[in-house]
Order: C-alpha cells, then sequence, then structure tokens
C-alpha cells in the first residue's frame, strides 16, 4: 500500500449479491471478539477458536479488501487449539481509522482491551 492511499471505505466495490452477507458476517465477526490489543502499526483481535469464527475471519479479509484496501490482514492460528489472531494493519492513518471505528463498537459491546507484551507483533 502507499502512503498516499486515500482511507475511504467504499463497500460499492463488493458485489451486491455479497454485500449483505459481508455485513452480517463482519457483525457476527466482530460481536464475538475475545479481546483486542493495539499494535505498533494497527490492531490485533483475537477470534474464537472454533472452525465456523476462522472461515468468517477469512471470508471477512476476503471481502472487506474489496472496499478498503488500504488494510493490511494476516490470519494467525496458533498450533494446538492456541490463540486465533485477525490482525488489521498500516500506515498512522489505517491505525487512526481502525481507532475511531472499530474499537468503540468493541468498547461499547463490552469487549476488552489488553496491554501489549514487549516484543509482540
Amino acid at each position: 500500500m502507499s502512503d498516499n492511499q486515500p482511507i475511504a471505505c467504499d463497500l460499492t466495490s463488493i458485489d451486491n449479491n455479497e454485500r449483505e452477507q459481508h455485513k452480517t458476517n463482519s457483525e457476527q465477526l466482530f460481536t464475538s471478539i475475545e479481546k483486542w490489543q493495539e499494535l505498533p502499526d494497527g490492531y490485533r483481535f483475537r477470534v474464537p477458536t472454533e472452525t465456523e469464527m476462522i472461515e468468517k475471519a477469512g471470508s471477512f479479509m476476503a471481502r472487506e479488501r474489496q472496499c478498503c484496501p488500504f488494510f493490511k490482514f494476516n490470519l494467525e492460528v496458533t498450533p494446538d487449539g492456541g490463540p486465533v489472531w485477525l490482525k488489521l494493519r498500516g500506515n498512522r492513518e489505517v491505525k487512526q481509522y481502525i481507532k475511531q471505528n472499530v474499537i468503540p463498537q468493541l468498547e461499547e459491546n463490552g469487549q476488552e482491551s489488553w496491554e501489549l507484551p514487549e516484543n509482540t507483533s
């Protein structure tokens, strides 16, 4: 992503037939977030480890990248049934966008954050 890319979402870039499903999927995914952490270049969100939720995270990334091409996505599934992390990252403007548009919803739902341990990304 170039630093000059505008930080603007365009839901019309998602096919009409998939848009409502994407909204529903995104809502279900983000209301299931267990905890979240601020990263130096974005945020990471702990997703439930059930297969259905991992699939929702993958679907979210596949569609969201169409309407919000400024995000850098990572989905980390750790071994032995450990945590699953959805990471949304980017430049300072991207991090600010997440802070203004995603984090308030999580806080409103009572989802907790916790401090990032040193040397964790």
